[in-house]
């Protein structure tokens, strides 16, 4: 059986990733072929809401480094906490031709898995897959600011907000 706290952080991973995805380039993005996440680079901060899947909701806080890497990917650590859970988190994530695809590792629980999806305008949408679960996600960015929301039906955290914000 797997445990909450395993559960929570998987979704949780999937939350931190999907910050990463945040980086939803304007449609010229797409047009030109030009690297999306150029300039999401920096650090990021914000909170959210985390609900759990007996109705239980919890405030978390997340800080996020992006950092470019060469052609059109972008690499992610962040932290994230509320009152009962923590974690950490590193990904990497490449865009082309309008995917976005990648791989995730939450090392302090062990949690790792791939993410893939698709960019229009500033909206992405993700699925992320783990060795025991999966979630979608929708990611909106409105300059400076982004909002994550993640659905993980099935699983003892059954959705996440986050708000997140350059600076």
């Amino acid at each position: 059986m797997i445990s909450r706290a395993t559960t929570f952080f998987a979704s949780a991973v999937m939350a931190a990733l999907f910050g990463a995805a945040l980086l939803a380039p304007s449609p010229s993005y797409s047009q030109r072929g030009t690297n999306p996440f150029a300039g999401f680079a920096g650090a990021w901060n914000g909170n959210g809401t985390i609900t759990l899947s007996s109705g239980a909701r919890e405030g978390i806080r997340c800080r996020a480094t992006y950092a470019t890497e060469s052609g059109s990917g972008i690499r992610l650590e962040m932290r994230c906490a509320s009152a009962s859970y923590r974690f950490e988190l590193q990904s990497s994530l490449t865009y082309s031709d309008g995917a976005v695809s990648g791989t995730w590792n939450e090392s302090a629980h062990g949690a790792a898995g791939t993410i893939s999806g698709s960019v229009s305008g500033n909206t992405i949408s993700l699925r992320a897959s783990g060795q025991t679960f999966t979630a979608l996600m929708s990611i909106s960015t409105n300059g400076s600011r982004q909002t994550i929301s993640i659905q993980s039906p099935g699983s003892e955290l059954s959705s996440v907000s986050i708000s997140m914000s350059k600076g």
